[in-house]
């Protein structure tokens, strides 16, 4: 419970609610150096305490009871290796994404999913862009970063808008500028930014309890923790709209896995009739998510200010892999980047090879974070009005796992998580907290939210259907 309210403070959540808060500890979940399990328990439960919060406000009746089990958390925390399409299981990874030895005997890890990442990656090394052959570009990649320094290779990879971060220890990223103006930022930032009425939202009826039902999300996200954030919206009722640039297709894995309970439709903002039709739908959104790197929207007038000025009232929830401030701000990252910088590879692992966290929990824990803030701003929305924003980073997250105050916050020093509180080296099965559904995509079978609260919805009302195949228009 102590990282639950240690989250709950963050996000300025009453303390006295806390006791509504149940927790099932199955110590065989999510096993590593590092307290990931704490980490993700406190997460979920925060966000499904910010959701009985609202259901409460909104019925006007007492909080419901809030149940989070370590079970279903893991299962979700690893929701995009759980996922079955047809019985085929999903590419995590690209064949040129990981961790390579580079020439000064350190390591980088690259990120080369995207088409256009994976260009960008081989254009920094000198290497042919059209070359399809994985392993003639795996053995090619390995032999040019074999020739380089590892902070060399994260410049020029960069440099070319391509990704690769190169491994530190916890004490190099404590000394690197990013890192340090990363250890003086909170949690999370949720803060009043404009004015704005009460907002008037209509007493809940039926079953289950959707608190955010009646609200429309738009959603401006990819990668994992955005779209983890507005699902976790479209479960508790929410009207999500995904809109993405059709010059930027999703990965057809990543869609499924992140699309349950939402809808998604492709517009162009550099096209004139698409930029009219985003701003029509703009003027009716009660919640904008966005999930690009800071300032990569600010051109079409979707930054927090420009946002707040157009749209009062509106929460404006934004994520980005190492914030928006320091000399990495403009800077491109994921889950798996992060886990480099910030130490938490040399932790997890050992001298020969850096080691990973057992999911992508940086993505999952921040999402959820995400998803809470939201929430909790349009509860205080309800009472005293205004134009609210959010803003994570998953540097943030993972400062938050690393630091000091992270180990008395969470209960559990370094070292002191691997196996579980009482040592259990179980296996964990992931098999009772699964489910199975037909969907435009196939049959899937998949992790179910993990946030669930007395009275509240235990899934979502529709499976992901195809990528930008909806008609960009509220219901």
């Amino acid at each position: 419970m102590t990282g639950t309210r240690a989250a709950w403070a963050a996000l300025g959540g009453d303390p006295a609610l806390l006791s509504r808060v149940e927790p099932v500890v199955r110590a065989e979940a999510l096993p590593a150096r590092l307290p990931v399990r704490e980490l993700a328990r406190a997460c979920v439960g925060a966000c499904a305490l910010a959701a009985a919060e609202l259901t409460a406000a909104r019925t006007r009746r007492a909080v419901p009871r809030v149940r989070v089990d370590d079970g279903a958390v893991a299962a979700a925390f690893t929701s995009e290796r759980r996922l079955l399409v047809d019985g085929r299981e999903p590419v995590t990874f690209a064949p040129l994404s990981g961790f390579w030895r580079t020439g000064d005997g350190g390591w980088v890890r690259t990120h080369a999913n995207y088409p256009h990442h994976r260009a960008a990656l081989l254009t920094a090394l000198g290497l042919s862009v059209g070359s399809e052959d994985a392993v003639d570009s795996v053995d090619a990649v390995a032999a040019r970063l074999a020739e380089r320094t590892a902070v060399d290779v994260e410049d020029a990879v960069y440099a070319a808008g391509g990704l690769a971060v190169a491994l530190r220890t916890p004490e190099e990223w404590a000394k690197h500028p990013q890192g340090a103006s990363v250890a003086q930022r909170p949690l999370l930032s949720r803060a009043r930014i404009g004015e704005g009425p009460p907002r008037p939202l209509p007493a809940l009826t039926g079953d289950p309890s959707l608190p955010a039902s009646g609200l429309r999300v738009l959603d401006l996200t990819r990668v994992i923790a955005g779209p983890v954030a507005t699902r976790t919206l479209a479960l508790l009722g929410a009207d999500v709209l995904r809109i993405d640039s059709p010059r930027l297709p999703e990965l057809p894995d990543q869609h499924a896995d992140t699309g349950f309970g939402k809808r998604s439709a492709a517009l162009d903002l550099a096209a004139r009739a698409d930029r009219r039709t985003f701003d029509e739908l703009l003027a009716e959104a009660d919640v904008v998510v966005t999930g690009y790197r800071p300032g990569a929207l600010d051109r079409f007038g979707l930054g927090p200010r420009a946002l707040a000025e157009r749209r009062p009232g509106i929460v404006v929830a934004g994520l980005s892999a190492w914030g928006d401030y320091g000399p990495w701000a403009g800077r491109r990252g994921f889950d798996s980047l992060v886990q480099v910088a910030s130490g938490i590879a040399s932790l997890e692992g050992s001298p020969e090879r850096p080691g990973a966290l057992p999911a992508q929990a940086l993505d999952h824990g921040t999402g959820h974070l995400l998803a809470a803030a939201v929430l909790r701003s349009l509860t205080e929305a309800m009472a005293g009005g205004g134009t609210w924003s959010v803003r994570l980073a998953l540097a943030q997250t993972a400062g938050w796992l690393m630091g000091a105050s992270l180990g008395g916050a969470l209960g559990g020093a370094l070292g002191g998580a691997l196996g579980g509180e009482d040592g259990n080296s179980a296996t964990y099965d992931p098999t009772p907290w699964l489910a199975e559904t037909d969907s435009p995509l196939g049959r899937l079978r998949y992790a179910p939210s993990p946030v669930s609260f007395a009275g509240g919805p235990d899934n979502w009302s529709r499976p992901p259907g195809r990528w930008g195949a909806d008609t960009p228009e509220w219901r």
